[in-house]
């Protein structure tokens, strides 16, 4: 990965937000070289070419994941507080207003799901970790007592998942303004279901 100058940051920062706006494949070197005032042959410098531009735009927008969502949570108490707190910054991130059209990795994990290359092979690890990480905080959940000892962390996690997902669907196609109270209705039937 190239060193970060301030110029680069400044590419990689708005290719994030019109990556999110309008998905991966509408990132190109002459559009961000137009919009951000600089050669394209520059701009190539940077970034290199349009692959690699999607990678590094995934690669920003997980390490901001993780900035935004998984190190808060991770500082707090372990158990159902930590799930609790995952699930509250990841609603928060879906609504980020510096990201015009929300978490850019959803719409990317559909459009990248059957195209072989180092994007989605990004993705599809970024993504695992994500459901192991959240697996692991219901494993602890169940350790602490807070949920039943026999419960599926695994299974958890694709249901949490699930949730997610269906508030994005909601929200930004069917414009409900109903998703996110629906989406925490459901996260509390999961949290109830996985205390008997």
């Amino acid at each position: 990965m190239p060193t970060s100058t301030p110029t680069r940051d400044r590419i990689l920062a708005h290719a994030e937000r019109v990556a999110s706006r309008d998905g991966l494949d509408r990132l190109t070197i002459g559009r961000l070289a137009a919009e951000l005032g600089l050669s394209k042959s520059g701009l190539f410098a940077h970034v290199g070419s349009k692959d690699a531009l999607q990678l590094e735009v995934l690669r920003r927008a997980a390490e901001r994941f993780r900035d935004a969502v998984v190190r808060p949570a991770a500082r707090t108490e372990r158990g159902e507080p930590r799930v609790r707190a995952y699930f509250d910054g990841w609603l928060r991130w879906a609504a980020d207003p510096a990201m015009p059209g929300g978490c850019l990795i959803t719409p990317a994990s559909f459009d990248l799901d059957d195209r072989p290359g180092p994007a989605r092979d990004f993705l599809a690890t970024a993504q695992r970790q994500w459901l192991d990480t959240l697996a692991h905080a219901a494993r602890v959940a169940a350790d602490a007592g807070h949920f039943r000892a026999d419960l599926d962390a695994a299974q958890f996690a694709f249901d949490l998942n699930g949730i997610y997902l269906g508030c994005v669907f909601a929200e930004r196609l069917l414009g409900d303004s109903d998703a996110e109270p629906r989406a925490r209705r459901a996260f509390e039937r999961l949290l109830g279901d996985s205390r008997r």
